[in-house]
């Protein structure tokens, strides 16, 4: 029976005595576990198990003398912030499973000091953002302003029929009862809602990209200084236990000098390519057009620009904006780099022809100063379900990283560049390698053997964005920074939508990362 086969029975077998043991266990563990059995995916099973020990350690003492009387304890519960069945249930990959931070504060919030947050721009994104908030224990949700009737009822439906909503935002901002906002307006609203929410004494929540236009950066980073709010910028990949432990892997030297990353967001279907639904209401009586228009050029009513507003650069930033600064923010992230110097961009609209003045296919290469290369794409026809991927590439391996977590793969320099003389006479080829063994002698290698895949993987059920948003609420509380504050979201917009500029320019785009600014 194969290795990896006898690992997960034993998985599995864990698995069913825990429960038996401690019917509090969750269910879901022990029918993944079984499931990846049957289905012969052995390696899958290790998450479920470590679930387990991790959630129920007392189990493990139940356990381990029937099921694991050879097996060091230290195999199982690494000491510091991660949980690992190592190689016992993996075979030749060591798979970790990473520790979440603390969810909840650790004392009881007190009623009088719930924070009063509003929500301006009630689309399906910023209804998203609120409702994580909101379930954040001490988090209520006061106001919504939108722009739309149907976004404003439903705001009601979803937090209570006592909030209160408008259509200008300016009102909920006026309220004394309110702490904070989330933005989750149309790209071209960001930075004016931003600013005039910090100069009314509210601390923000701005969904990403922080910037429609490059001159929009720097006016906010002065306003977030001058009013000294507490300003978070939606791009959840920086609070992501996955790309801490990357950068943890990185900075270690786990695969060399990096010198390359690989990068992509791709989309197959009609509401990843921004086909939203149109509400059969949508009209000049239930949308406050002119509002919503805001800086963007006067237009008669359109229902496709109002609920489908990312398909035109008037009021979004194309692929670039949308999904380019998520890629950007992980990076820089991960590389601890302010962001890349020069950008080289291309693609095409290739399949969305429906009246959109941004691609839907965008591929562009980026030159960064530390030394390595960047390539990102988006792809909104690429012939299969979404997928979005990390690959850094260094001298000694690669680590890849996914939605549940990041992988190593570590290949070593080799000791010496090797000699090939068979293209020469017999006399050339046999003074040719004394040469060679003289300057690079036989060795037998001795140590431990190393170590050539590792894996990391989240808990069951993390969510980046909760991380996310509950840094930007305890940055409320205690006024200290957040993870992603304006300057790094601009840093992030601003390397992202080089890629727009070079792809309508047709030239090289150059920026100053440390200055912040287009050379």
């Amino acid at each position: 029976m194969p290795r990896g086969k006898i690992h997960a029975i034993n998985a599995i077998q864990v698995l069913l005595k825990a429960q038996e043991l401690n019917p509090k266990i969750p269910g879901i563990s022990l029918n993944l576990g079984l499931a990846y059995y049957h289905q012969e995916k052995f390696a899958l099973a290790i998450p479920e198990f470590a679930q387990v020990v991790q959630a129920q350690p007392g189990t493990l003492n139940q356990i381990e003398e029937e099921f694991m009387p050879h097996m060091d304890r230290r195999g199982f519960l690494k000491t510091g912030s991660i949980a690992t069945v190592a190689t016992y249930l993996t075979g030749s990959t060591q798979t970790h499973l990473l520790a979440t931070p603390q969810s909840e504060p650790a004392k009881p919030i007190a009623a009088t000091d719930t924070l009063q947050i509003a929500l301006i721009g009630a689309g399906g994104q910023g209804q998203g953002d609120t409702r994580v908030a909101a379930s954040i224990p001490g988090v209520k949700v006061v106001a919504v302003a939108d722009c739309y009737n149907g976004c404003l009822d439903h705001a009601k439906e979803l937090w209570g029929k006592d909030i209160f909503t408008t259509r200008d935002y300016n009102e909920v901002l006026a309220r004394k009862d309110i702490d904070a906002v989330i933005i989750g307006t149309p790209d071209h609203w960001h930075m004016q809602a931003s600013i005039d929410a910090m100069n009314a004494g509210k601390d923000v929540y701005c969904e990403k990209p922080m910037i429609h236009l490059y001159s929009e950066g720097p006016k906010i980073i002065d306003a977030w200084r001058k009013t000294c709010r507490i300003m978070q910028v939606g791009s959840q990949r920086v609070s992501s236990i996955i790309d801490k432990k990357a950068q943890e892997l990185l900075a270690s030297g786990a695969i060399g000098t990096l010198n390359m990353v690989t990068v992509w967001y791709d989309r197959n279907s009609a509401q990843g390519a921004w086909e939203y639904t149109v509400p059969y209401d949508a009209s000049p009586e239930t949308c406050d057009w002119p509002r919503w228009l805001g800086t963007a050029p006067k237009i008669p009513f359109n229902a496709e620009h109002f609920f489908q507003w990312r398909k035109w650069k008037a009021y979004g930033s194309g692929v670039a904006g949308d999904l380019f600064v998520h890629l950007f923010s992980g990076v820089h992230n991960i590389t601890k780099s302010k962001g890349p110097i020069r950008a080289i961009s291309t693609g095409g609209l290739r399949y969305w022809k429906d009246g959109r003045d941004v691609p839907d296919v965008m591929m562009s290469l980026y030159d960064y100063a530390e030394g390595f290369n960047l390539s990102v794409r988006t792809n909104f026809v690429d012939g299969g379900s979404e997928s979005v991927g990390f690959v850094f590439t260094g001298s000694e391996g690669s680590m890849t990283i996914g939605s549940d977590g990041v992988s190593i793969n570590r290949v070593p320099r080799e000791t010496e560049p090797g000699v090939r003389a068979e293209f020469f006479s017999a006399p050339i080829q046999k003074r040719m390698l004394e040469i060679y063994r003289e300057k690079y002698p036989v060795t037998h290698p001795t140590g431990p053997v190393l170590m050539g895949q590792e894996r990391y993987v989240a808990p069951e059920g993390y969510s980046d964005h909760y991380h996310h948003i509950k840094n930007w609420i305890d940055a409320i509380r205690s006024r200290q920074p957040v993870v992603e504050d304006p300057v790094y979201g601009f840093r992030a917009a601003g390397a992202a939508l080089l890629s727009n500029l070079s792809y309508e320019t047709g030239q090289p785009a150059r920026w100053d990362p440390e200055a912040m600014r287009l050379l």
